[in-house]
């Protein structure tokens, strides 16, 4: 069985070589010169090598000494870098969320400041990209955010439905009232319509609710992400037909508007995907929480 290294040892003799000075070292340490040198002493009697050269009242590294020094300093740094990491991990909570574009570019990213804010403890990871969702179980997510129609998980997930969503055109003031307003539904006919190719509710299903509206549905802008439909119609380049829940930052804003009114087919769409055995985590059960009270607050 091999005999420990003294740790007071190891760690006199990391300060005497790094400060090349007992008496520094000592100064370090808060002990007394006498002792980094007993200490020093113990590594060279256990191993039989000698550590220092002692010149006069300075101290130099011998070679096997300093190849030692290289080691120990070495692994003394990544100790102290544990130890910070340590510190910063005992303070902070890592929640990664993963989410549609559409939903953390909308809806989530402009009210994360208000979740750090009522828990500064947890440091959020938001990931963003669609298809396909990750992994729950091997990939390292806490939360997946997930769109389209609900679909068959793995054992072991729980699957939590947002609120329904409403779906109605939207565009700019300027074009709600500009030369060729918009009043009723067939006043699209004038104006160019943007299409989100992704969205569950289509100008053609629209048209189904509206059948005396004649447009040309061939026609138009088309994205495959809502949030690009929805920055369309901020520039004023269309009529976009999207949810409420995405736009509530631009009808706030005045960016957007609803020219026909926020009444519309409502549309089943998100949901919120974590394990059963994390559930309860503070980390997953406090965004869980602020989430759906702001969705409760959004009221779409």
């Amino acid at each position: 069985m091999h005999n420990r290294v003294p740790l007071k040892a190891v760690q006199a003799f990391e300060a005497a070589a790094r400060l090349s000075s007992f008496a520094l070292a000592a100064e370090e340490l808060f002990v007394t010169p006498s002792a980094v040198s007993h200490q020093i002493k113990l590594l060279e009697e256990q191993f039989g090598v000698r550590l220092f050269h002692r010149v006069h009242r300075a101290v130099v590294l011998t070679d096997a000494g300093r190849r030692y020094a290289e080691e120990v300093s070495a692994a003394f740094s990544r100790i102290d870098l544990a130890t910070r990491e340590l510190g910063r991990t005992e303070k902070s909570d890592i929640l990664t969320v993963h989410s549609t574009p559409s939903f953390a570019t909308q809806w989530l990213m402009p009210r994360l400041a208000r979740f750090s804010a009522a828990h500064p403890d947890i440091d959020v990871r938001l990931n963003s990209s669609y298809p396909p969702p990750p992994d729950l179980l091997t990939q390292g997510v806490d939360i997946d955010i997930r769109w389209g129609m609900r679909r068959l998980q793995p054992a072991g997930t729980m699957v939590l439905l947002f609120p329904p969503e409403t779906i109605v055109p939207l565009c700019t003031p300027a074009l709600a009232n500009g030369p060729n307003p918009l009043r009723t539904p067939e006043n699209l006919r004038d104006h160019t319509l943007i299409h989100s190719e992704v969205c569950l509710v289509s100008w053609r299903d629209w048209m189904r609710q509206h059948r005396k509206v004649k447009l040309d549905i061939s026609r138009g802008l088309r994205f495959d992400r809502s949030f690009m439909a929805i920055s369309a119609a901020v520039d004023g380049l269309g009529v976009c037909l999207e949810s409420l829940l995405l736009v509530q930052r631009e009808l706030e804003t005045g960016r957007l508007v609803a020219p026909f009114g926020l009444e519309g087919p409502k549309v089943q769409s998100y949901t919120f995907n974590l394990l059963k055995s994390r559930a309860e985590l503070p980390k997953i059960r406090n965004f869980q929480d602020w989430l759906f009270g702001e969705l409760d607050k959004t009221g779409v």
